[in-house]
């Protein structure tokens, strides 16, 4: 977002994390000669129009965002799709290319594992030394981040309240990372299964990934912001980290620019899917924030315990959980026990009328097949070996090059 404030749902701020390959499949730690070929010079950010790219914490990974806030979510797919284009173009001349989804299913992260070495490294370096980011969850993880804007306290607490709402049914609209070093994990969304721990060492860091009940910048500081601070110090000696960045919730607020950014989103396996999972949940949000199905004061309500009890089996099971909390589902205004895909699917008609409809095809095939993980295991069918996974997931970079839907 930006120093300046915006209201709800005035601007949107996306951000889109792709892994680098090689042609022979593997990670390709070379995100830095990307950028220097771009810029012309080695950096850090490439602002290229609407979109700018910049470097994460490993070598092999490279973030795409709006380059600023943006009122138009609607042409995104487009602008995205423009820069994998640029990309993969320039990706060309040292034989590797963008891979989409949340996981690369053969990666070692033992192996496999460079940490960016330029701008930013000491961060990463101390990350490191306190988590050992030679895992599964620093170097395979791609996700898809949400930053919608708040302008006051009035605002934040309408929008953290439904965001908290939201976050449990998130794995089982967008789930994309089920194989891990070539074997089915026996989660849909590996990726969050590993968020969950990955920072275990400090757990007050990302908690229980559903945030507390804060709706105020007051109480978020008391809850959220002073206790890690209290835990990271004796690790920061060298007052680095910003309490900002350290917060590893699923959904974080980021008062330095007035936002709030969910982290639930694994990627797909193209921009057009990704925005038209940004379009349905943001719609989702306008509806309980307008309390069109439910008051603001039965959201404030939820405890993370009680959201979190029922996120942590929709990461394993997906769409194909069965949801019967009751009270949960009256937020909805659902009175018997639903799949997550049929409650998506309901949603979905709830809110229809105000999504552009250029992001329908994109829903109906997920609300219809199934996640992305779940027509992963489609394709791959019970044949784990390295040749077939392989088929399969240059099946998935071709749909990215394409902006098209992957239906095995």
């Amino acid at each position: 977002m930006s120093a300046k404030r915006y209201h709800l749902f005035e601007v949107y701020g996306i951000e889109l994390e792709y892994m680098l390959v090689s042609n022979t499949f593997k990670p390709a730690s070379i995100v830095d000669k990307l950028l220097t070929k771009k810029a012309g010079e080695l950096t850090s950010d490439v602002e290229n129009g609407a979109i700018a790219w910049s470097n994460e914490l490993v070598a092999h990974v490279v973030e795409l965002k709006t380059n600023g806030p943006t009122a138009d979510l609607n042409g995104l797919s487009e602008s995205f799709h423009k820069n994998i284009l640029e990309i993969n173009q320039i990706l060309k001349e040292f034989d590797s290319k963008l891979l989409p989804t949340a996981a690369h299913p053969l990666l070692n992260p033992l192996i496999d594992t460079e940490l960016w070495k330029h701008s930013y490294s000491e961060v990463y370096e101390l990350y490191n030394r306190i988590f050992n980011c030679k895992g599964h969850g620093w170097s395979n993880v791609q996700s898809t981040h949400i930053n919608l804007p708040f302008f006051d306290d009035t605002e934040f607490e309408k929008l953290h309240a439904a965001i908290r709402v939201i976050l449990p049914l998130i794995p089982g609209l967008c789930a994309s990372s089920p194989i891990l070093e070539g074997k089915n994990t026996g989660f849909k969304d590996a990726r969050l299964e590993y968020y969950k721990t990955n920072q275990k060492e400090i757990p007050e860091l990302t908690g229980l990934v559903i945030p507390e009940r804060a709706f105020t910048k007051l109480d978020y500081n008391e809850t959220v912001f002073e206790p890690i601070k209290r835990a990271i110090k004796p690790h920061d000696t060298n007052h680095i980290l910003d309490h900002h960045f350290l917060n590893s919730r699923g959904a974080i607020a980021r008062f330095d620019r007035n936002a709030i950014e969910i982290r639930l989103v694994d990627i797909q396996e193209c921009p057009k899917a990704d925005i038209a999972i940004c379009a349905l949940i943001i719609a989702v949000l306008k509806f309980l924030v307008d309390e069109k199905t439910t008051t603001l004061q039965e959201q404030k309500k939820w405890t993370k315990e009680d959201l979190y009890a029922i996120l942590n089996p929709i990461i394993k099971e997906g769409e194909h959980y069965e949801v019967s909390n009751f009270d949960y589902l009256k937020l909805f205004q659902v009175e018997k026990t639903l799949t997550v895909q049929a409650l998506w699917q309901h949603l979905f008609q709830l809110t229809k009328d105000s999504i552009n409809d250029s992001h329908h095809e994109a829903l109906d095939c997920i609300l219809s097949e199934g996640t992305l993980a779940t027509r992963i295991l489609k394709a791959v069918n019970d044949d784990y070996s390295e040749v077939h996974i392989k088929n399969v997931y240059w099946e998935l970079a071709d749909c990215l090059h394409k902006n098209a839907m992957f239906k095995p």
